[in-house]
């Protein structure tokens, strides 16, 4: 019995040994982003993406980093590089889609949706967040249908309806983040 363990110790040790370093580096940054230290995340990503510019779950992560620190126009760059050299992948397109929600930019955003369904058709989060876009967008045609004819009553309605539905508040789509031990393809 005592040698089995320290023979399945020995094994465990030669495996770890051969698993990539980069996997610890990529765990270390998703700490410290979940820990919301969100600049030194940020330069942790960027060091690891020199040596590694392709590896799609740095790419992901500096792309939520990103978006956390409000840099908005830069995440959306990197979640839209992701969409195009990983098109397979859906959470890129659902988070990019929550970038172009935030700025009002709601076709955009139901494009970025409709591709990840497409990749994946049974990724709630996309569905979720599509049914928040439809909604917001039937919100401002309302609005518009009541800007030219204020005393509309189906579309004051309807208006109501919709804002109660959506919590009287503007769309947040639910931004996905990859589950603990779930990672975005390499």
């Amino acid at each position: 019995m005592a040698l089995s363990r320290f023979l399945a110790a020995v094994i465990a040790g030669v495996m770890l040994i051969g698993l990539p370093a980069q996997a610890d580096e990529i765990q270390d940054i998703n700490l410290q982003f979940r820990k919301g230290e969100l600049s030194a995340a940020l330069d942790h990503a960027n060091r690891y993406l020199a040596g590694k510019p392709k590896d799609a779950q740095a790419l992901f992560l500096k792309g939520l980093i990103l978006g956390d620190l409000g840099k908005t126009n830069d995440a959306i760059e990197v979640f839209r590089s992701l969409t195009e050299n990983y098109p397979e992948l859906p959470e890129p397109y659902n988070n990019l889609a929550v970038l172009y929600a935030a700025q009002g930019r709601y076709e955009l955003a139901r494009n970025a949706l409709e591709l990840a369904i497409r990749t994946h058709p049974d990724y709630v989060t996309a569905h979720e967040n599509l049914g928040d876009i439809y909604a917001k967008m039937a919100a401002l045609e309302y609005g518009r249908v009541l800007t030219l004819d204020s005393g509309n009553q189906t579309a004051q309605a309807r208006l109501k309806l919709i804002n109660g539905m959506l919590g009287g508040q503007a769309v947040k789509p639910a931004v996905a983040r990859p589950a603990s031990g779930a990672t975005p393809g390499r």
